[in-house]
C-alpha cells in the first residue's frame, strides 16, 4: 500500500493521515470543516483511570506511553502545543468510597497511575472534598481544535487536503484500487465519526453513538490547574475558563444543546465547585461509540480496497495514535490487527444481511 485516501478529518482521520504520511505513504486527506464533528465538541481529556469504580482504561499500559510520544512528536514538527499533561483529582464521595479506592490501589495496574498522597488542603478553597481525594497521574488533555486546525493546515500546504464531502457515488472501485475525482489510490479509509453509521459500506457494524453536552464557564476566583472529576469534570484551560461535562444520552441523537442537559451539569457542578462562576457557552456532540466499546478497524469483507478507522468513542484521543500505528502495520502486511478491534469480529453480521 503506497497511496491512501482518508475520508474524515476528525481525530481519527487526522491521526491516521499523519501516521501514514510519516511512513512515506501518499495521503489525500478529505475533510468537511463546515459540518458537525465529534472531535471539535470533545473536551479532549486523556485519563488512564475512568468510571465511578476507578477502572483502568483498556490497554492503558500501551496507550499512554504511545500517545505521549505521538503528540509530543506532532507538537515538535508542527510548532504547536496540543498535549497538556496534568493530574486528575477525584474527591471521595464518602468514607466508603475512600476505603474502596485505597484498597484498589493495591493493584499494581491501578497504582501505576495514582499518586501516593494528595494535597487535599490545596483543593479545599475551590471544591468540596470533605473526605479528601485521589490523584490520578499520567493524565491530561489535548487541545483538539488546535490539533485539527494544525494538521489540516499542514496537509493544505502540501496540496494534500481536499475540503469536500466524499460521496460514495463518486467512487470507482477496482479489485486493487479506488478512483476518486480522477485520482487513483490503493485504499480508501473512512474515518467519519458518528455519521459513519450511514455509510453503506459499513452500516452493518454495531454502532452505539452517545450524545454528550458540555458547558464552558468563567470563574475568576478558581485557580486549580488540575482536572477535577466527581460526577462531572472541571477542565481548566486558561484565563479562568473551564469546560464542564459531560452528559451521556443514547436517545435524541442530534447536535442540539438542551435545557435538561444544562440543568444536569449545573446541579452536579454546584455540588462540587465552591467558587462563583458564569456560564458562557454550551455545546453538544455525538460520540462514535460501539456496542462492545472497541474500535472498528480493518478492511471491508468483500471490497478489500475499502477500510474503516472509526468507533473510537469517548477515548479517541487515547486510542487513535496506538491503533493508527497498528493499522499502518496491517496495511503494509507486517502485522495482524488485534482481534478486539478488527472488524472481522462482525463479518457474520455482514453476511447475514
Amino acid at each position: 500500500m503506497t497511496s491512501c485516501l482518508i475520508v474524515g478529518q476528525g481525530v481519527a482521520g487526522s491521526v491516521l493521515a499523519w501516521t501514514l504520511h510519516g511512513r512515506g505513504k501518499h495521503v489525500r486527506l478529505v475533510g468537511n470543516s463546515r459540518g458537525p464533528t465529534a472531535s471539535l465538541a470533545a473536551a479532549g481529556i486523556v485519563n488512564p483511570l475512568t468510571g465511578r469504580k476507578l477502572v483502568r482504561t483498556w490497554k492503558a499500559e500501551q496507550l499512554f506511553p504511545f500517545l505521549n510520544t505521538f503528540y509530543s512528536d506532532l507538537e515538535r514538527q508542527l510548532g504547536q502545543q496540543f498535549l497538556y499533561q496534568t493530574d486528575i483529582y477525584r474527591p471521595y464521595r464518602s468514607i466508603g468510597e475512600q476505603n474502596t479506592y485505597l484498597a484498589q490501589t493495591a493493584d499494581p495496574g491501578i497504582a501505576a497511575f495514582v499518586r501516593a498522597s494528595s494535597d487535599d488542603d490545596r483543593f479545599r478553597p475551590y471544591i468540596h472534598n470533605p473526605f479528601g481525594g485521589l490523584t490520578v497521574t499520567g493524565s491530561g488533555w489535548v487541545d483538539t481544535r488546535r490539533l485539527l486546525a494544525s494538521v489540516r493546515t499542514y496537509f493544505q500546504t502540501l496540496g494534500l487536503y481536499t475540503e469536500a464531502h466524499c460521496s460514495i457515488d463518486e467512487l470507482v472501485l477496482n479489485p486493487d484500487s479506488v478512483v476518486w475525482k480522477g485520482e487513483t489510490y490503493d485504499v480508501i479509509i473512512f474515518c467519519e465519526g458518528p455519521v459513519g453509521e450511514q455509510n453503506p459500506f459499513f452500516n452493518w457494524l454495531p454502532y452505539s453513538p452517545v450524545k454528550g453536552q458540555l458547558l464552558e464557564i468563567v470563574s475568576d476566583e478558581y485557580a486549580l490547574p488540575e482536572i477535577i472529576n466527581q460526577g462531572v469534570f472541571i477542565l481548566p484551560y486558561g484565563s479562568g475558563r473551564c469546560r464542564v461535562g459531560a452528559t451521556y444520552s443514547w436517545h435524541d441523537l442530534d447536535w442540539q444543546t438542551t435545557d435538561e442537559g444544562k440543568r444536569f451539569l449545573v446541579e452536579k457542578l454546584n455540588g462540587l465547585l465552591k467558587t462563583p462562576y458564569q456560564i458562557v457557552d454550551q455545546w453538544a456532540g455525538i460520540r462514535p461509540a460501539t456496542k462492545d466499546r472497541r474500535p472498528f478497524i480493518g478492511l471491508h469483507p468483500q471490497h478489500r480496497t475499502v477500510g474503516i478507522f472509526n468507533g473510537l468513542g469517548t477515548k479517541g484521543l487515547s486510542l487513535a495514535p496506538y491503533f493508527a500505528g497498528q493499522f499502518a502495520d496491517f496495511l503494509d502486511g507486517r502485522k495482524d490487527l488485534e482481534r478486539e478491534v478488527n472488524i472481522e469480529r462482525f463479518f457474520s453480521l455482514y453476511y447475514s444481511i
